[in-house]
């Protein structure tokens, strides 16, 4: 879908090298990278989508579960997670993943069947649900080779941070990043109907002005965000 000039937008932006990153106040991207900005969202909900929701939609492609079939999603209250529980969901796929007591209503209300308390040895947590194991699993809190006892012989682990370690029991390691997909104009389009259609629930947990971006790294490094944290190029330079 085509955007009318004048018309707000959302754009996937190449994270790295030049000129890639959008830690600018103008940024240049292929036109096939932008799409109109989903109705009724402010632009700074609006900006949290494409990442994330591409990589989540990705990452569940990767493992072609039908219907009915399970998925695990480690950190299902994350930024990747919460887009993946949704849109696993929608494809008809039991899912069941992990929570604190802080977040277990959270998840539940993305849609979640099965939440787990969050643990250190969360797989043992999935496989007292599933004994045989699931048949994929998206590992959305980078817990690498530690989840793969959760996974039934010949299933498939999506891996987000590019770890591809030893596998075991002929699981299938899917290493998924959403760069290859940056001018998927198709892809991005369906995630904007999801979202105005509240498939895909848009978090923001704070719009920052650009100055503070500093602030905005220390939050995300002592963890617990929940949402993504925004920066603001625009005048006047208000926080929400």
């Amino acid at each position: 879908m085509a955007a009318a000039v004048g018309e707000p937008v959302i754009a996937y932006v190449f994270p790295l090298g030049p000129p890639g990153g959008s830690y600018a106040e103008l940024v240049v991207v292929p036109e096939a990278s932008v799409v109109p900005a989903p109705k009724g969202f402010r632009l700074a909900e609006a900006a949290t989508l494409l990442l994330n929701g591409a990589t989540a939609r990705l990452a569940l492609d990767a493992l072609s579960l039908a219907a009915g079939a399970a998925v695990a999603i480690v950190g299902g209250a994350g930024a990747v997670g919460a887009y993946a529980v949704q849109l696993a969901k929608l494809d008809g796929v039991v899912v069941i993943t992990d929570a604190s007591p802080e977040d277990d209503s959270f998840v539940r209300s993305l849609g979640a069947d099965i939440v787990v308390r969050r643990s250190a040895d969360v797989a043992a947590a999935i496989r007292s649900e599933f004994p045989a194991g699931v048949p994929g699993l998206i590992d959305a809190a980078t817990l690498d080779a530690a989840v793969l006892p959760a996974i039934a012989d010949g299933g498939g682990l999506v891996t987000l941070k590019g770890w591809t370690g030893q596998s075991e029991r002929g699981i299938e390691i899917h290493p998924i990043s959403s760069f290859g997909s940056a001018t998927d104009t198709a892809l991005f389009d369906r995630l904007r109907k999801l979202a105005e259609e509240h498939v895909l629930t848009l978090r923001v947990a704070a719009v920052l002005p650009a100055a503070r971006a500093a602030e905005a790294h220390r939050r995300l490094a002592a963890g617990g965000v929940r949402g993504r944290i925004v920066l603001n190029f625009t005048a006047p330079l208000q926080s929400d």
